[in-house]
C-alpha cells in the first residue's frame, strides 16, 4: 500500500490484538493485489445496543486504481468474526476487480440481428439470415416470449447462435 494502513475506531477502544488481527489480513489483500493505494478501516460499535449485547460494524474502503472499493458488512457479536467475515468480503470484492482489470471477466455485448428469412409455423421451426447472409436454423422453443406464432418473413430479431446436429441454429430468438 501506498499509504499506511488506516485503522479507526468508533464508541469502542481497539486492544492491541484486534488491531494485528486487522493488520494480518489487510497484509493479505495487499498480497492479492499489490495495487491498493490506500485501505482504511473502520471498527464501530453502534450506540444503539440491544438486548441481545454488543454488536460490531466493521467497514473497509481501499482505493485502487480507478476505483474505490467498499464493503460494509452486517453487525455480529463478536467482533473477530465482523473482522473475518469484513475481510472475506474485501478479498471477493478485490479478487473480482483484479479479473475485470485483467480482461478474465467477459463483457457481454449486445446480441447480433438477424432477419427471418423463412417460417414454417406448422411445423414449429424457421430460419434467419445474418448480415454476411448465413442462414441459420432455429426452433419454436428457442424464441423468447412465447412469440413463434407472431412471427413473420422479414422480421428483425437478436440471437444467439450454437452448434445444431446439422449445422448452426439459433439457441435463442427474440423478436426486436
Amino acid at each position: 500500500m501506498e499509504i499506511p494502513l488506516q485503522i479507526r475506531s468508533r464508541n469502542i477502544e481497539l486492544s492491541d490484538a484486534i488491531e494485528s488481527e486487522i493488520r494480518k489480513r489487510a497484509e493479505k489483500l495487499d498480497k492479492l493485489y499489490n495495487r491498493i493505494t490506500r485501505c482504511k478501516v473502520i471498527v464501530e460499535s453502534p450506540h444503539h445496543q440491544s438486548h441481545q449485547g454488543k454488536r460490531y460494524n466493521v467497514q473497509i474502503v481501499m482505493t485502487v486504481p480507478g476505483a474505490e472499493l467498499v464493503v460494509t458488512r452486517n453487525p455480529d457479536e463478536d467482533i473477530y468474526v465482523a473482522i473475518r467475515d469484513s475481510f472475506n468480503a474485501a478479498f471477493r470484492q478485490l479478487e473480482d476487480y483484479s479479473r475485470r482489470q485483467r480482461g478474465d471477466i467477459k463483457q457481454h455485448g449486445e446480441a447480433p440481428v438477424a432477419v427471418i428469412s423463412a417460417i414454417f409455423t406448422d411445423k414449429g421451426y424457421g430460419f434467419i439470415t445474418t448480415s454476411d447472409n448465413q442462414e441459420i436454423y432455429f426452433h419454436k422453443n428457442s424464441v423468447l416470449n412465447s412469440d413463434f406464432k407472431h412471427l413473420e418473413v422479414g422480421m428483425k430479431v437478436r440471437y444467439s447462435e450454437g452448434k445444431g446436429d446439422k449445422g448452426p441454429q439459433a439457441s435463442t430468438v427474440t423478436l426486436i
